[in-house]
C-alpha cells in the first residue's frame, strides 16, 4: 500500500490577500480533504500553531527588523532566527518534498532547511518580481531625463530577473502559472517546469449572488492598489468613457494599497469598498457588469477567474497571465491600451444581449477550473512523492500557548 505523500510547504503569504495566499489556503483544503500530511510554515504578526486534520500550520512572527513590500507584506531580515526550530520540526515531520513559493523570508528559510536536511526542493513562480522592481523604481528615477530613466529601469528589471533565475536553479522541479513563464523558467534555469494554473470556488463566486436593482453600468476592479497593477489607467479609462458619451456608469474598486489616496483623488465616478472577503467579495463580483484588470505584470490573475465564475466578462491587457484566461470576444476582451479598454466597456454597455451571452460563457469557462485537478497534478509531479525518508515521520510538537510555541 502506498504511503501518503508528505509535504512541507513554505508560502510567501498565507493570511494576506493575494494570489499566493489564496493558493496556499486552497492547498491546505485539498490536503486535508485527501488526508495528505501537510506541514505549513508562514510569516505573520503573532506566533501561532494549529492542527487541522492531517495538516499543521505554524505561523512565525515577523520581528521589528523588517521592511515593507506592500501593506501587510513584509520581509523580515532576521527571519533566519527560526532556523533551528523549523529544521527540527521538518526533520521530525520527515517530508518527501519541500515546496517554496518564492525568495521571500519564508521561502529562503525553507530552501535552507531542505538543503541542510537533504530533502528534495521544488518551487513555484507566483510573482514577476523583476517587473515589480522596475515599476517601483521608476517614480524614484523620475527626476532623470526620460531616456535615462527608461534605460535604468530596464537594467533594474534585467538584473532582478537574472538574480531570480539564479535562485530558481536551486530547486529540482519548478511550477509556473502560464505557458510564457514555463518557457522563461525552462530556458533560464535548465530545470523541468510544470504548468500550475489556478482554480476557483464556483459555489462561492456565482452569478446568483447578484442583488443589484439599479441600472448604473458597473465597472469592477479587485486587487491591490499599487503601481505595478497599472491602477493609474483607471482614471484614464474613466475620462475616455465620458468623452465617448457614457454617463450612467460607476467604478466599483475593491482592495487597498499605497496608491489608494491618489486613486480616490483622480477617479470621480467610483465607489471604494476596501478589502472584502468571502460572501461580501462574491456579491461585489456578481454585482459588476464588466471587470477590468489593467495589470500587465500579473503571472495568472486569480481575480479574473473569480470574475468569470461570477458571470462577469473581463477586459485584460495583452501582456501577462490574464490573457491566457480570457477568450477574446467570448468571455471578455484583450486590450492593448487604455483606448481599447474604454472601447470594449462602451461596447458592452451599448449591447446588453452580447453582454448577457458573454456572462454565460464566462461562467461556463470558469467551471472548468478545478482546484482539486490542479493540486492532484502538482502532487503527481513532486519528486520522491511516496518514497520513505531516512527519518521516521514524527509528530510536530505544538505548545498549547501559541506565543511561546515558537522559540525566538
Amino acid at each position: 500500500m502506498e504511503r501518503l505523500p508528505r509535504l512541507a510547504y513554505f508560502p510567501d503569504t498565507y493570511e494576506e490577500i493575494d494570489g499566493v495566499a489564496n493558493t496556499s489556503r486552497q492547498l491546505k483544503t485539498f490536503a486535508k480533504k485527501r488526508g495528505f500530511p501537510l506541514l505549513i510554515f508562514c510569516g505573520g504578526y503573532h506566533d501561532q500553531a494549529q492542527t487541522d486534520g492531517s495538516t499543521v500550520r505554524v505561523m512565525l512572527c515577523r520581528g521589528p527588523i523588517r521592511f515593507p513590500l506592500d501593506k501587510k507584506h513584509d520581509f523580515d531580515l532576521l527571519f533566519w532566527r527560526y532556523y533551528r526550530y523549523v529544521k527540527d520540526a521538518v526533520r521530525r515531520f520527515a517530508p518527501d518534498v519541500v515546496h517554496i513559493t518564492g525568495p521571500s523570508d519564508v521561502g529562503l528559510l525553507g530552501a535552507l532547511v531542505a538543503h541542510r536536511l537533504g530533502i528534495p526542493l521544488v518551487a513555484s513562480w507566483h510573482t514577476n518580481l523583476h517587473e515589480y522592481a522596475e515599476r517601483r523604481a521608476l517614480p524614484l528615477l523620475g527626476v532623470l531625463p526620460a531616456n535615462l530613466s527608461s534605460r535604468l529601469g530596464a537594467n533594474i528589471r534585467e538584473l532582478s530577473l537574472s538574480l531570480l533565475l539564479n535562485f530558481y536553479k536551486r530547486p529540482q522541479i519548478l511550477f509556473a502559472p502560464n505557458p510564457e513563464l514555463v518557457d522563461l523558467l525552462a530556458a533560464g534555469t535548465g530545470r523541468p517546469v510544470h504548468l500550475m494554473r489556478r482554480g476557483v470556488d464556483p459555489a462561492l463566486f456565482a452569478p446568483e449572488r447578484r442583488d443589484r436593482t439599479d441600472t448604473e453600468f458597473t465597472i469592477g476592479y479587485v486587487g491591490r492598489l499599487t503601481v505595478e497593477k497599472n491602477i493609474w489607467h483607471l482614471p484614464e479609462i474613466e475620462r475616455s468613457l465620458v468623452e465617448s458619451g457614457l454617463t450612467n456608469f460607476r467604478f466599483l474598486v475593491v482592495g487597498q494599497g499605497a496608491e489608494e489616496p491618489w486613486l480616490r483623488a483622480n477617479l470621480r465616478h467610483a465607489e471604494f469598498a476596501g478589502v472584502l472577503k468571502g460572501e461580501a467579495l462574491a456579491r461585489a463580483y456578481a454585482n459588476m457588469d464588466v471587470f477590468v484588470f489593467p495589470s500587465d505584470t500579473e503571472t495568472f490573475g486569480n481575480v479574473v477567474l473569480e470574475a468569470l465564475a461570477s458571470g462577469v466578462p473581463a477586459i485584460v491587457t495583452d501582456l501577462g497571465g490574464p490573457r491566457f484566461i480570457v477568450r477574446h470576444g467570448e468571455t471578455g476582451f484583450i486590450g492593448r491600451d487604455v483606448g481599447d479598454f474604454a472601447h470594449w466597456i462602451f461596447h458592452l454597455s451599448d449591447n446588453p444581449q452580447e453582454l448577457q451571452r458573454m456572462r454565460q460563457a464566462a461562467r461556463e469557462e470558469a467551471l472548468q477550473a478545478s482546484w482539486d485537478a490542479i493540486f492532484a497534478a502538482v502532487y503527481a509531479a513532486y519528486p520522491n512523492k511516496v518514497q520513505s525518508g531516512s527519518v521516521t515521520p514524527g509528530r510536530v510538537k505544538l505548545s498549547r500557548q501559541p506565543v511561546s510555541s515558537v522559540p525566538s
